[in-house]
């Protein structure tokens, strides 16, 4: 099947649904180059789990500082040869910050934000995986980083709840919606495979896909 009109995939969906596996087998099975984010390098999202009150505004612009220098990286990535896949989109930064702000804090964060005037090219494709958030929590358990095991609940409740009002208003690029409860995209052929397909078979700018559709 040719996926070759989807030069740039951009999955997304809040922490431990799986975007970071799926978006590194989708670059295998396209011939991609990856852009995935880097948590790990930001030295206040450990602090920021354990007291987000204190440490979201640094955790914030530390991750906003460090999507300019992405945003550069991917306008110098040639889309059009290799095609890239990323498990992050550049758009959803404010989503966080709306989330995790006080008042105060996120008028600063939109100042900043439109001094850098990140500019980042629409994808062609948005996979939006979604997942319960006692799913999300085990999921997270599971793979055992050790600053993610202070996330509560209660925060990946309001997470999802973001993430799904986002989406709701976004329309800068085509979005297929998963429901990934009982999907696993790394360790299924088939499911993988079905992926594929309905992701050929979209005519739509919105469409939904669960197990169980064909």
């Amino acid at each position: 099947m040719s996926l070759a009109k989807y030069r740039y995939v951009v999955v997304e969906g809040p922490i431990g649904v799986g975007k970071t596996s799926l978006a590194r087998r989708l670059a295998q099975y396209l011939g991609a180059s990856t852009l995935l984010e880097k948590p790990d390098e930001n030295p206040f999202l450990a602090k920021f789990y354990q007291d987000p009150v204190r440490h979201a505004l640094a955790t914030q612009l530390f991750f906003l500082f460090q999507r300019g220098d992405e945003v550069r990286e991917l306008a110098q990535m040639d889309l059009f040869q290799t095609g890239t896949v990323s498990d992050y989109l550049l758009d959803k930064d404010m989503l966080f910050a709306r989330l995790n702000l006080n008042e105060e804090e996120f008028a600063l964060y939109q100042q900043i934000y439109r001094t850098l005037q990140l500019q980042a090219p629409a994808p062609d494709l948005v996979i939006y995986l979604q997942a319960e958030p006692q799913t999300l929590i085990d999921r997270v358990r599971r793979r055992a980083n050790s600053y993610e095991q202070t996330i509560s609940e209660s925060y990946l409740q309001r997470l999802t709840q973001s993430y799904s009002d986002f989406f709701y208003h976004y329309d800068a690029a085509p979005v297929l919606m998963v429901n990934s409860e009982h999907l696993n995209f790394v360790d299924s052929d088939e499911d993988f495979d079905t992926l594929l397909r309905r992701i050929g078979e979209m005519r739509g700018p919105r469409e939904f896909f669960s197990r169980g559709q064909n």
